[in-house]
């Protein structure tokens, strides 16, 4: 009996089960194929980051006796599909059946079961020991509620596995230190450099040319700057602790036009393709908290530990609860087309051309770029969210679907109806000035509503609360805006309105 193991490019966790002992029967199979370089335009760094870790990834199990398979993008056997590769493969060797573990992904997850039916081949679906729930959990902990409320989740997952706790109260006495996450740099404050990885990629560039995968984006002068090992994604996080770990909670929400990084981890492609695990992340961030208290602050360690063990496992939860008809919700019939500047950053809004074309640069982008920034300009102007997950699920370095679709279709877009987050996250450009430092270098005015240099986030924002005020007026959680509306006048609410349709009438010429 001869057993294929399919490993997929995200699932690059060498302490899997499945590699703790040597079997002669078993064959573990990567491939890179265009059925997944193609289904969004990646960005060039993305898409040599996946495969540079995925290389690496084969080369470690080769060198701990395992037998692989591994097919480049360009060997001349490679059918650059998943399912054809697997059906040759299983006959040129003789497979007698075949394993995969969980995709992650919903579109995967099916192909898998439209695999194993075209092989008729006995199949094993595997864990990959990766996450701290189900993918059924987060449903069940709020079956018969109507809202899912990421608190809730959070504290029970505080709960379940013990960290920050004590007994059965949160250290400090407090659950969520989010009022103290806010804060904007000071003048003068310079954040640390970020560490990065210069590595050469010119062979695997030269591959994806001569193949003709359209990418978006650029590389870096210093080359591939992403963890691609585990050593690298060991190292980084080290880094972090020792280093950012300390500002992290507080500047968590901050911008700053020429700190790209600010003290953000940066660990999320080296946790999405398993090269580090959640718990192990929380585990070695809680040693170091212990270890130095003096210097941080329970509320650094507990917006870090938030984001691992709340954020990111409540939007695996959400995805699976609600797909596949999420990937379609768009309860705001937003339709607009992207602007063209998505693909350049070339805008007059410097908030606008400082996070895009980051994004474009590093395949990157804080949260608060994409929440704030990003989507909420999307959001405002009535982009559809289609064409926003596209471009999301393609540019950043981090993006697979599970955890991209949810916060963009879903906190950011509010396209889902209110299943992630209880209220639109729409802001004027007060918001914007108040994290951070790019109104000061902008074309436009950040404190004006109307002409020819008025910050098109403000009559864009009352245009949005306007227009979906049917949606809208009895939600709790919008608080002064309607009135706020209402005291204005008519005359100034025609002027307003009359502005935002100017902006939405050419948003290329923003």
């Amino acid at each position: 009996m001869k057993t294929v193991r399919l490993i997929l490019g995200d699932q690059l966790n060498p302490n899997h089960p499945w590699y703790q002992t040597v079997e002669d029967h078993v064959l573990y199979v990567m491939m890179e194929v265009r059925q997944e370089t193609d289904y969004v335009p990646h960005h060039i760094q993305k898409v040599l980051a996946f495969f540079m870790a995925m290389r690496s990834f084969s080369a470690h199990l080769q060198t701990q006796g395992h037998h692989v398979l591994y097919l480049p993008l360009d060997d001349p056997q490679n059918c650059q599909d998943i399912g054809i590769n697997l059906r040759w493969i299983c006959t040129q060797y003789n497979i007698t059946n075949w394993a995969y573990q969980e995709p992650d992904e919903y579109r995967l997850d099916q192909h898998m079961l439209a695999i194993g039916h075209a092989l008729e081949l006995p199949v094993t679906c595997a864990s990959s020991h990766h996450f701290l729930t189900t993918r059924e959990e987060l449903a069940q902990f709020f079956k018969g509620k109507k809202t899912f409320l990421m608190e809730s989740f959070y504290r029970y997952m505080r709960k379940k596995w013990m960290i920050l706790m004590d007994d059965k109260e949160p250290i400090g006495g407090q659950w969520n230190y989010d009022a103290e996450n806010r804060s904007k740099l000071p003048a003068n404050h310079k954040p640390l450099a970020p560490r990065l990885f210069a590595k050469p990629a010119s062979d695997l560039i030269g591959m994806l040319e001569k193949m003709g995968v359209k990418t978006i984006g650029k590389m870096t002068s210093e080359g591939l700057i992403w963890p691609t090992t585990r050593d690298e994604a060991l190292d980084l996080l080290r880094y972090f602790l020792d280093h950012a770990l300390i500002h992290f909670g507080r500047y968590e929400d901050a911008m700053a036009q020429h700190d790209w990084s600010v003290y953000h981890s940066r660990l999320s492609f080296a946790l999405n393709v398993k090269l580090l695990s959640p718990l192990e992340v929380v585990e070695q961030a809680v040693a170091h908290w212990q270890d130095h208290q003096e210097q941080i602050t329970l509320p650094q360690i507990e917006g870090f530990i938030r984001q691992i063990i709340g954020w990111r496992e409540f939007m695996r939860g959400i995805y699976w609860a609600h797909m596949p008809q999420y990937a379609g919700l768009n309860v705001l019939d937003h339709k607009a087309d992207l602007p063209d500047w998505f693909w350049t950053g070339e805008t007059k809004m410097n908030c606008l051309r400082q996070s895009i074309g980051q994004s474009l640069h590093y395949a990157y982008a804080h949260h608060i770029q994409r929440l704030m920034v990003i989507g909420n300009f999307a959001l405002l102007a009535g982009i559809s969210p289609d064409a926003l997950d596209e471009w999301y699920l393609g540019i950043y370095i981090d993006a697979i679907e599970w955890v991209e679709i949810t916060n963009t279709r879903g906190m950011s877009q509010y396209a889902d109806g209110g299943i992630v987050g209880s209220k639109p996250y729409a802001a004027s450009a007060n918001y914007i000035q108040k994290m951070g430092d790019y109104c000061k270098h902008c074309a436009y005015d950040a404190k004006i509503r109307t002409g020819d240099r008025a910050c098109p986030f403000n009559a864009l924002y009352w245009d949005f609360y306007a227009r979906h005020e049917a949606l809208f007026r009895k939600n709790p959680r919008i608080g002064m805006v309607y009135p706020t509306w209402e005291k204005m006048g008519k005359d100034v609410q025609t002027s307003i309105r009359n502005q935002a349709a100017k902006y939405k009438q050419d948003l290329n010429s923003l």
